[in-house]
């Protein structure tokens, strides 16, 4: 069944199997969106007069049917069916007949899978969100934890000033507070409704969009329809750029693990059940794990680029060039989901070594310290620089590492509460409660 399909004519086999591609795979992660989608359309009509009560009852009733095999992993799309949109309505119409057939007044197949996938997104944005909050929740936790375990703190990979494990563990914290004020602007433009637009250039028929905006728990409405239609492409290049801003952080604090684990820097443990071996060199203790975190999301950042190529050159309307955007958004949130569960799990257990910076070879690190004691002694700064870089040249420098490190946010004041506010902040703007509310109520009214 095809819903664009007309009496008497028929598509190549192997044009057909071109055209669906994988839609009938991606599409059954839209299918409880579908059904959402459904769910308020039939309830407008109702207020429009196009369903009668007794439809929407009988309508709702299948819906909620076919949800709860959703749910439950038994919703299929058949063989010879070409979407979830195709396979929602053939099943409403198997069962009710004429009424299943009324569902599709005053929508197009267009605004029907912007709807699911305007719905999809904001969802999934939402388990990357929660998923952050993990990781973030661990690095705060072992940034209080560590924060007087120093540790050399590098500029061009030279030993530069003393640092600590509660400075690194807390800078990628905040880092990923900026990560989730990117998801949120690519939330807030998926939390638009689509539904209405039609094939982007509206209806005759007097739909109320408010409403059904209202029912799906939308922030509002994409207003102008050919608009609507050309938010596809601009909602998936916001959600997989704010999902490459992530990835780049991880990807980052991946490669500070690889370097932090190795002989040379020793600064760091991964135990044994976290790392690999080799298959020739028996000392081996491999962090596989972090290698692969720092594959996996720098491939990620590349993910924007492959959105912008596919929408280059493309005038206003729908194209089925939009197609393909499904199958570089929904492994996308499947991977950087996996990647951040992985990253919390290897902090977690990964162990820290203490006193690092007692080694003589780090001596030089507290070369700014010895000539800040001497600004504080009344020295211009510029005299105590020079001084200190002759006591070093002729061997007379000895370092202090006593350190008084009060200002915010260094060694000794990390803002770790303050820094953990933010997040809160930035995570409560989302105002996911809202959407929750909404769609339990369009399930269950």
């Amino acid at each position: 069944m095809k819903l664009w399909q007309k009496e008497n004519t028929v598509t190549s086999e192997k044009i057909e199997r071109f055209t669906v591609g994988r839609d009938r795979e991606m599409d059954l992660n839209l299918a409880a969106f579908d059904v959402l989608g459904n769910l308020a359309h039939a309830t407008m009509l109702e207020t429009i007069g196009l369903l009668t009560p007794g439809d929407l009852s009988a309508l709702k009733s299948q819906l909620r049917v076919i949800y709860a095999d959703i749910q439950s992993g038994s919703f299929t799309i058949e063989e010879g069916v070409e979407d979830v949109h195709s396979q929602v309505e053939l099943m409403l119409t198997r069962k009710l007949g004429d009424t299943g057939k009324k569902i599709h007044s005053g929508r197009s197949r267009n605004d029907q899978v912007l709807v699911d996938m305007k719905l999809y997104t904001r969802a999934r944005l939402f388990d990357v969100v929660k998923a952050t909050e993990k990781l973030f929740s661990i690095l705060t936790r072992r940034s209080e934890e560590h924060k007087n375990d120093l540790l050399p703190g590098y500029t061009h990979l030279q030993i530069a000033m003393p640092s600590s494990f509660g400075l690194w563990f807390g800078a990628y914290a905040e880092g990923l507070i900026d990560d989730v004020i990117q998801l949120n602007a690519a939330y807030r433009l998926a939390n638009r409704n689509p539904l209405g637009s039609g094939a982007g250039y509206g209806s005759s028929f007097p739909l109320n969009r408010q409403l059904t905006t209202d029912l799906l728990g939308f922030e509002g409405m994409h207003h102008n329809v050919v608009y609507a239609q050309m938010s596809r492409g601009r909602t998936e290049q916001a959600a997989l750029s704010a999902i490459a801003s992530l990835a780049a952080t991880v990807s980052r604090l991946a490669m500070d693990v690889c370097l932090y684990n190795s002989q040379n820097f020793g600064f760091i443990v991964l135990p044994d059940d976290l790392t690999t071996g080799s298959s020739i060199m028996p000392h081996k203790k491999n962090p596989d794990v972090a290698e692969l975190l720092r594959a996996k999301t720098n491939r990620m950042k590349a993910l924007p680029m492959e959105v912008t190529m596919v929408l280059s050159n493309l005038p206003s309307g729908y194209h089925r060039d939009m197609q393909l955007l499904k199958e570089i958004l929904m492994p996308a949130f499947d991977e950087i989901l996996d990647c951040l569960d992985i990253a919390t799990f290897m902090l977690e257990h990964m162990q820290v070594k203490t006193g690092l910076l007692n080694d003589p070879k780090y001596d030089l690190l507290f070369s700014v310290e010895r000539v800040n004691e001497l600004v504080i002694q009344g020295v211009p700064f510029r005299d105590a620089y020079k001084q200190v870089g002759a006591e070093i040249g002729d061997g007379s420098y000895s370092p202090s590492r006593d350190l008084h490190h009060t200002h915010e946010g260094s060694i000794g004041n990390l803002q770790t509460a303050e820094i953990t506010t933010r997040m809160e902040q930035e995570v409560a703007a989302f105002g996911y409660g809202k959407v929750e509310v909404a769609l339990e109520k369009l399930l269950n009214s």
